[in-house]
């Protein structure tokens, strides 16, 4: 099985550094609530500064508890990731394999130096990523066209890369959805079958890569996300009520698959 490096330093001990990479959806998850107006103000004049006016996460907390109570010690950091672009398969595939290397992409970490100093990389997709047109008449790995087509040949890709490195676990995201007035029937039945897919044949056993399965807790069954776990019915972000339950299952997730390669929790992270 997967071994995970240590990172141990005799001050502050972590034996596991782990980062969350996020945008919008996956800020609200990790804060429990949308960010305040003073740190989106400060984030508009320097991204140092939003992060440093931006309160503690309920994420971080809940490793921070963990840490207290437990031999083993975990930090875990976030970043906006892409900082520039959407966080769409394609742009993956863009940084990590079309421009794959020791230097940054438009600004953006490698998984080449992601992989020095963390153990753990939690990546995800916004909403947007739902919006899922009909496939042309061929795919195209370049292609920023959002079609299921694109998608499992970006996927396919990501995933040999992600195998290159092998000391290192890799958590995914299933999509992030929308609310029923903000996408079309096409649309989200388009975006559960390319999800069905990730789930059921793109993730393989025994590998380094994990999946988080927060498609079925948004819809529970359904297309859309549950108006009840919105903002608004014509918001799509995920509300506070929905965030502070969610960030639970995700913890027990990471933990899971960190110490028993996520044997002991379904992928939403509830226990199995």
């Amino acid at each position: 099985m997967l071994t995970l490096a240590g990172c141990k330093k005799e001050n502050n001990v972590y034996d596991i550094k782990i980062i969350f990479l996020h945008q919008s959806t996956g800020e609200i998850i990790w804060l429990g609530s949308e960010p305040t107006l003073l740190t989106r103000g400060a984030r508009r004049i320097n991204p140092k500064l939003g992060k440093i006016v931006t309160r503690k996460g309920n994420l971080q907390k809940l490793f921070e508890d963990y840490n207290l109570n437990n031999e083993d010690k975990y930090l875990i950091e976030e970043m906006r990731f892409p900082e520039n672009t959407g966080n769409f398969p394609y742009n993956y595939y863009n940084i990590w394999i079309k421009n794959a290397g020791n230097e940054p992409y438009n600004g953006d970490p490698t998984l080449e130096m992601l992989t020095q100093d963390y153990q753990v990389i939690i990546f995800k997709h916004c909403y947007p990523v739902s919006n899922i047109i009909n496939d042309q008449d061929s795919a195209d790995i370049n292609s920023n066209l959002k079609t299921i087509s694109n998608y499992k040949l970006q996927y396919l890709a990501l995933r040999d890369k992600l195998h290159e490195f092998p000391s290192t676990k890799f958590i995914l995201f299933t999509g992030a959805v929308q609310v029923k007035a903000n996408i079309t029937d096409d649309e989200a039945e388009r975006t559960r079958e390319f999800f069905n897919w990730v789930r059921k044949e793109w993730d393989l056993p025994g590998d380094n890569i994990y999946l988080w399965d927060l498609y079925n807790l948004q819809t529970e069954g359904d297309l859309y996300l549950k108006d009840k776990y919105a903002t608004s019915a014509n918001n799509s972000h995920p509300n506070e009520e929905f965030a502070r339950n969610a960030v639970k299952l995700l913890f027990n997730r990471i933990i899971d698959i960190i110490e028993n390669e996520g044997e002991g929790t379904q992928l939403t992270g509830k226990e199995k």
